[in-house]
């Protein structure tokens, strides 16, 4: 069994020396050995009490392990160590199978893991207990632990990317197929194509793309696929479909996926659509929008609802769309009097907004945190405002290296105890809150501070005190940008 920092065992030991063969070391000399090939050793007396304590290891301060000498070691270490402990002495004084446990030992700068095994020494009952650092373990753990949700959190990112995508690809008017040059075969073909060629587009999915295409017209777009040194989008190539029919334009696209060449075939008709086709595509696309999973909600120009889905019903609880067209946006969405008047100022100065944080209230007076997308556009002479509402995701942001951290757990608090007063850790705390908080406002309200004075709840005075005091800006700054 290694006593060092060698792989551990937790397997009987087994003795192979004769009873003279130490010599009679006592327990004093013994504890010193052991201390040679470990980080820490205790020497207890018959009652538990603590002896001697060796430190050898070159990352334990001795100055923590100062005042334990003459004090039962089970009242050294944390509550949920304790019995640990005692499960230690009683193996080690009964000549019971022995076995590594993980303590908690409490000291000055806080706890520190170690990993304990128990030996009995002499014939007075004495107990020599051997003691390994984990905190490098620990360390490493969370490090593992963080790597894991950092590729969680990029997983879920590259699902909900890829999500947005395959909607755009269903729902989108244009027909669309993705090929793959060297096999010919259709990988993907969305619903327009089918609807284009009077087929079911999964069909057409391990296809030769060339049977889409008249012979006349089949050698040019195998051409576009084949021209490798094409970049982005080819020019429009006039085609005709296997059936006959003219009046389409293709347009390829080259794009790498998993290091293998992939192209994306626009098809579109040159000729104008009739009326009937076009209302038929207008009525799909509100059936589609009608049934998605997001809320969805268009409003005019004074943020009064038009028009909403199902699923804006659903996460609203109203029984139909009546009950809500023609009411107040913000009687359903956003903080009172802050939310929505910042969200309207970034849709007309940008036309667009992503991932907006805010809150809906359901007609019950329920209250949960959404985030919205949200897209202005003119029609005539006046604007209207579409916008998709979800749940908020509950996955934490990854760090930042440029704001300030909050310790993460409240172990980790209690690490500052003894270091500082119990005042300095509480107005350290809550300066870097008002800091993130007065920042993050900011932000949100695109450094508008009476606006951000409003949704943090304080006054104007009061929040240019508070930027002066975090040297966020001067009062007069915002002063003339509130103006």
């Amino acid at each position: 069994m290694s006593l060092g920092g060698g792989k551990r065992v937790d397997t009987p030991m087994e003795y192979h020396l004769t009873g003279d063969a130490i010599g009679g070391m006592d327990a004093v000399t013994a504890a010193r050995l052991m201390s040679a090939v470990s980080d820490v050793v205790f020497v207890m007396d018959r009652d538990g009490v603590i002896c001697e304590v060796a430190v050898s290891g070159p990352d334990l301060p001795k100055e923590s392990f100062a005042g334990i000498i003459d004090r039962p070691w089970v009242e050294t270490v944390a509550n949920d160590s304790r019995h640990k402990v005692e499960e230690i002495l009683l193996d080690a004084r009964s000549g019971r199978e022995t076995r590594w446990r993980e303590i908690n030992q409490n000291s000055p700068t806080g706890s520190i893991p170690l990993c304990c095994l128990g030996v009995g020494v002499g014939l007075d009952g004495r107990v020599i207990a051997i003691g390994r650092d984990l905190r490098a373990d620990h360390a490493l753990q969370q490090r593992v632990l963080q790597a894991q949700q950092a590729m969680e959190r990029d997983y879920i990112r590259l699902r909900q990317a890829e999500s947005r995508y395959r909607v755009l690809f269903q729902i989108t008017s244009e027909a669309l197929l993705i090929v793959d040059p060297a096999s010919k075969k259709i990988i993907e073909a969305n619903p327009a194509l089918g609807g284009m060629l009077g087929v079911d587009c999964r069909s057409l999915v391990g296809q030769s793309y060339a049977k889409l295409f008249h012979p006349e017209t089949r050698d040019g777009v195998r051409a576009l696929l084949n021209d490798h040194n094409a970049v982005a989008r080819t020019d429009p190539l006039d085609v005709r479909l296997a059936d006959g029919r003219d009046g389409f334009r293709a347009v390829v696209s080259l794009f790498r996926q998993d290091g293998e060449l992939h192209g994306l075939i626009c098809l579109s008709a040159t000729k104008e659509m009739s009326p009937a086709s076009e209302d038929e595509s207008k009525r799909h696309l509100l059936q589609v929008l009608n049934r998605v999973p997001d809320a969805f909600v268009v409003a005019d120009e004074a943020l009064n609802i038009v028009d909403v889905n199902l699923s804006f019903l659903e996460l609203l609880q109203l029984a139909s769309a009546e009950a809500a067209k023609g009411q107040p946006l913000g009687r359903f969405l956003g903080r009172p009097g802050v939310d929505l008047r910042v969200l309207a100022g970034n849709l007309r100065d940008h036309g667009t907004v992503r991932n907006f944080g805010t809150v809906v209230r359901t007609v019950y007076g329920e209250q949960s945190e959404v985030e919205l997308s949200a897209v202005s556009v003119r029609i005539g002479l006046e604007s209207c405002h579409g916008f998709v509402i979800r749940p908020a995701r509950r996955v934490a942001p990854p760090p930042s290296s440029d704001v300030e951290q909050l310790p993460r757990t409240a172990s980790e608090l209690t690490h500052l105890v003894g270091r500082s007063s119990l005042r300095e850790i509480v107005t350290e705390t809550t300066d870097v809150i008002e800091r993130m908080c007065i920042k993050a406002a900011l932000e949100l309200t695109g450094n508008n501070r009476a606006a951000a004075a409003e949704m943090l709840g304080l006054s104007r005075q009061s929040l240019y005190s508070k930027l002066s005091r975090f040297g966020l800006g001067s009062a007069e700054t915002g002063a003339a940008q509130d103006i």
